[in-house]
């Protein structure tokens, strides 16, 4: 979807006595009010341009200034605003998933616009923040495992035993990996394009409870996935490919969250001002150094020893025992593993065998005398990208991706599109939704068959077809 400038974005209308341009009420129609937020609760297939005019639509909510014509002023557009529930935080987080693909420049201003114009969503962001929060200890209590002492609360009497990720049904874990998948997604696209709310973040010790549901869920998560080898490899591959993105965004969100509150304040401020900043830091990693893999895997993506070694060089007051404590943790973390080997990786293991991801589920699992080998393998999945590399089966997966949000495409169109794009179905979406196909895309009849699209097909079969034909 192509970003637009503010100033293109009026919704307006002819005055019926003075004949004279007015903006349209927007933010008192109740029945747009409830259109838009069906849209956010219940889309599934995004028509392009139905989903550009909801964008639009919220854009035009959330600016106080069209053009020099058409204004507010702000205290009474943050006051409309809020009044009026024309925004809510879960609201703003739907907002971010939905249109931050292509948009992101424009959508943070928007956001920004809502919060400057009316800080009362920092305190609601803060209330926010425990349900927030609870959804990793509902995760932890369906999977039966044990969550930390704040959030663990004790199973009843009269409730069925709690089944362990390795002894639900497969739908429930699909579930689970789904809600876990959608969850991170959506946890870290709202700070990455808001930073400011990182410090709201992290009045509720946002880091510790990440690096801790990390250390308990994940670990259990891959081995229940690991170990159906003899269920259905195409959910399960999908299954894999989800639950590595989601290792990877809950890395990254400790990340973001530690630079904008620890590090670039250090980089920003004088060296009269960074003490507060530097003590942030010790805090946040001195809380988690007991969660070991979670250390280790985020340490492979983001060294921990360069964060000191930029502290020390700001810090002349730098506490050296506490650091020298968090690096040796952070060694340790690391006994019995191929650091380099580990922090070189930049891919996922790919596999030749014909039921793709479960294969590399399956190298992880396999027994080895050498610790760091599985070691090597447990991490790749955390470093990986979202897209999944391709072989065997797996295709059937990154095309069922597309026609969830496109049925119409026929499979041959979507395998074709997956090809031209290095198998990245979100950039095919993205592709198709804006009107981006490259030439030869665009000529292909977007119902073709798989078995007819023949000229995509591989090399060796292709060979293989034509020698066989009379």
């Amino acid at each position: 979807m192509p970003a637009l400038p503010l100033d293109q974005l009026q919704i307006s209308h002819k005055d019926l006595k003075t004949g004279k341009l007015r903006t349209s009420p927007v933010v008192f129609d109740e029945t747009l009010q409830k259109c838009l937020d069906s849209y956010l609760h219940y889309v599934i297939d995004m028509e392009k341009c139905l989903h550009r005019s909801v964008f639009l639509a919220f854009l035009h909510m959330s600016t106080h200034k069209e053009s020099k014509d058409h204004f507010i002023s702000p205290s009474a557009f943050g006051e409309i605003l809020y009044n009026n529930f024309q925004f809510d935080i879960p609201k703003i987080l739907d907002l971010r998933v939905l249109f931050g693909k292509g948009n992101s420049p424009l959508l943070q201003k928007m956001i920004g616009n809502i919060f400057i114009q009316q800080p009362s969503y920092y305190n609601d962001l803060n209330e926010t923040m425990p349900t927030i929060l609870q959804v990793f200890s509902n995760i932890l209590q369906h999977c039966g495992l044990q969550g930390d002492g704040a959030c663990a609360t004790p199973q009843k009497l009269e409730e069925r035993a709690r089944l362990t990720p390795s002894d639900m049904p497969l739908l429930e874990l699909k579930d689970i990996v789904l809600y876990l998948c959608d969850t991170c997604t959506t946890l870290w696209a709202f700070p990455d394009i808001f930073p400011l709310a990182c410090p709201t973040f992290q009045k509720h010790d946002f880091c510790y409870r990440l690096a801790s549901f990390y250390e308990i869920a994940i670990p259990k998560l891959e081995s229940a996935v690991k170990k159906r080898r003899l269920e259905d490899s195409k959910l399960l591959g999908d299954l894999w490919q989800r639950l590595s993105h989601s290792r990877k965004k809950l890395l990254e969100i400790f990340h973001i969250l530690l630079n904008q509150i620890c590090l670039l304040p250090v980089l920003e401020s004088s060296c009269d001002n960074i003490q507060g900043f530097v003590e942030a830091f010790l805090q946040i990693f001195g809380s988690s150094l007991q969660e070991e893999r979670s250390l280790r895997n985020y340490d492979a993506l983001f060294s921990v020893a360069d964060d000191v070694s930029l502290l020390q060089q700001a810090s002349s007051a730098l506490d050296e025992t506490r650091t020298a404590y968090i690096l040796q943790a952070v060694e340790s973390a690391w006994e019995g593993v191929d650091r380099r080997k580990a922090t070189d990786a930049k891919d996922p293991p790919v596999a030749e065998h014909p039921n793709g991801v479960m294969e590399a589920a399956e190298a992880v699992s396999r027994p080895s005398s050498l610790r760091q080998n599985s070691e090597e393998e447990e991490f790749l999945g955390a470093a990986a990208a979202p897209g999944p590399a391709v072989c065997g089966v797996e295709p059937d997966s990154l095309i069922s991706q597309v026609k969830d949000l496109l049925p119409d495409l026929g499979e041959g169109f979507i395998l074709a599109c997956l090809k031209h794009s290095s198998y990245d179905p979100e950039q095919v979406i993205n592709n198709i939704l804006e009107g981006r196909l490259a030439p030869a895309l665009g000529q292909l009849d977007r119902g073709l068959d798989r078995q007819v699209n023949l000229s995509f097909a591989a090399p060796e079969k292709a060979a293989s077809s034509s020698a066989s034909r009379p």
